[in-house]
């Protein structure tokens, strides 16, 4: 009997499924049954579904207490699919995928859906996209020998189903929540930005701050207009190119003291504040929408809520219920690992593959005991720094640490011909830099990597400064998207550790290397356990059995920001 089984929602009510075989063709008859969620409780011996889409399925199943061990999402599958393929930004919808493999109009993606805060049911409103049930399965199964046909078939089957455990892994963050006392919320903001006026306008300090930048200068200036600011200087007799905190720092003049702090206010104030407060957090838990592989480099992004830049002065809000305690995990200097685990490089793998401070291992190689200089050197390889003392790091790296410079060095270059370049596993880069990326997927964007006013592709060194701007891109993608890929599998195995382990343990929250797990108190030795084990699990999975460890730190907390 096969484990695994495709369903889908009838239009009218209802549920279609079926087994499958592992080429991907049923196995059976496809079977009616009255009621999707009932079709899923009836089987809890089936080993994964596969579904269109994991947002659309697994909310309404979590929310009548249902839980699935495995799925494949076909639609997150086509977007990997895709890129892989060198199609990326194609749309990636199940109806797309069918009409492409049928040779018909693709139709475009549905436009993503705007968060709506302080709603659970509202965030996981599906796009009414009907796709029948054979298309369905003919998609899956042209799915499965696309994955055969791909370069390193094994890895790109592993970061779809990762990807796939992702996906319900956010279903159940969103669902759990990260607890946070809105009474602990209002009061930080109270001692930040002081009382609230009636009427609206800056709060009390704020206030005060502003009046001080006006009489620095003379003259009213609103300081949360950064053109105000820059005329005010210019009226000063000071040229400033932007109103950046390390450009504003240069500068010798009065206004500059309370210009900062006031920025630092009104970006807690308009990110973080009071509206934030009562729009995000409902009966004592903050949910925002994660979303899986939202960046190019595989990293989560969040559809709404920031959860992603939450400052340290507002983690003070983030306390655990009363007997219960926030386990605080960061795994320890990732990218030089994974740097390690992918260019397989002897020394490096080595060093990584010892207890304590990798940047102290690497400074006693190679940088005669300079922690700093080593640090600096691997970063650099990674990103691409040749400035300053960039280019001497780089070089004494490139020495002890040939495979590891070589395997960066080599992604740069295929980046900046037009290849396509790949994670380990598989995830590729889309052709042109920060294309679908942000700021938080941690990759330093390219600015101007298109043309300026004025020139085209006809230009004069546009090409080859395009190029080189793919280049760094590339260069990092390799070493970042490969530690995001990690990332998934290593949620993967800790949620299956969790919950074989019958604890009350649930997983609330993931930034990038950081996750945290809300327990109660008598179980944060296991799930400690349970968090370093599965960072030992994913790397072994995801790279073979190789000397490289992945450690992380574990910190016990009432209190978030007491993690760190």
């Amino acid at each position: 009997m096969s484990d695994r089984w495709a369903i889908a929602e009838e239009p009218g009510g209802g549920a279609l499924l079926v087994p499958l075989r592992r080429d991907g063709r049923p196995a059976g008859e496809v079977r009616r049954e009255p009621d999707l969620v009932e079709a899923v409780r009836s089987r809890p011996e089936v080993g994964r579904w596969v579904w269109r889409s994991t947002a659309e399925v697994y909310p309404r199943l979590l929310a009548a207490g249902v839980r699935v061990e495995r799925c494949y999402d076909v639609e997150d599958a086509e977007l990997l699919l895709l890129g892989h393929a060198g199609r990326w930004g194609e749309p990636r919808s199940a109806a797309a995928a069918h009409a492409r493999l049928h040779h018909l109009p693709v139709p475009p993606d549905p436009p993503q859906r705007a968060a709506e805060p302080g709603s659970q049911s509202s965030l996981f409103e599906p796009q009414p996209v009907h796709v029948p049930f054979a298309s369905l399965l003919e998609v899956y199964e042209d799915q499965v020998r696309r994955h055969d046909e791909a370069k390193h078939p094994g890895r790109m089957r592993l970061l779809t189903a990762a990807e796939s455990a992702g996906m319900l892994v956010a279903a159940e963050m969103n669902r759990a929540g990260l607890p946070w006392r809105a009474d602990v919320h209002r009061a930080v903001l109270d001692e930040l930005l002081g009382e609230r006026y009636a009427g609206g306008g800056d709060p009390r300090r704020m206030a005060e701050l502003a009046d001080q930048v006006s009489q620095a200068f003379g003259r009213r200036v609103r300081p949360e207009l950064p053109a105000d600011v820059i005329r005010a200087f210019a009226q000063a007799g000071i040229k400033v190119r932007s109103t950046r905190r390390w450009e504003l720092e240069e500068l010798d003049h009065p206004a500059v003291a309370p210009l900062i702090a006031y920025k630092k206010l009104y970006r807690i104030q308009t990110a973080h504040g009071w509206g934030w407060l009562q729009d995000w957090v409902r009966d004592g838990r903050f949910r925002p929408e994660y979303l899986p592989g939202g960046t190019v480099t595989g990293r989560w992004v969040t559809n709404g809520g920031g959860a992603l830049q939450i400052p340290k002065v507002i983690r003070r809000a983030v306390v655990a219920d009363e007997g219960w305690r926030l386990v605080v995990a960061d795994a320890d200097q990732m990218e030089p690992r994974v740097l390690a685990a992918i260019s397989r490089d002897p020394g490096l793998m080595d060093v990584a593959g010892q207890p304590g401070d990798l940047y102290k291992a690497v400074s006693d190689r190679a940088f005669s005991g300079d922690r700093e200089a080593a640090k600096l050197a691997v970063l650099g390889a990674v990103y691409g720094q040749t400035s300053g003392d960039g280019l001497k790091n780089l070089a004494a790296m490139r020495r002890r640490f040939p495979r590891a410079v070589q395997y960066v060095d080599d992604a740069a270059r295929e980046g900046e011909e037009g290849r396509l370049v790949r994670t380990w596993l598989g995830r590729t880069c889309p052709p042109a830099p920060g294309s679908g990326d942000d700021d938080e997927a941690g990759i330093p964007q390219e600015r101007g990597a298109g043309p300026t006013p004025g020139e085209d592709e006809f230009t004069p060194g546009y090409a080859s400064r395009n190029a080189r701007a793919r280049g760094r891109f590339t260069r990092n993608f390799v070493v970042q998207g490969s530690a995001a890929d990690w990332a998934l599998l290593m949620l993967a195995a800790l949620r299956q550790s969790l919950h074989t382990s019958g604890m009350k343990a649930e997983l609330v929250f993931l930034q990038h290397d950081e996750v945290i797990v809300h327990c109660p108190e008598d179980e944060t030795d296991a799930v400690a356990r349970a968090i370093r084990a599965a960072g030992e699990l994913a790397g072994r999975i995801a790279f073979g059995r190789i000397p490289v460890r992945f450690p992380f730190t574990v910190a016990v907390v009432e209190c978030y920001a007491d993690a760190k």
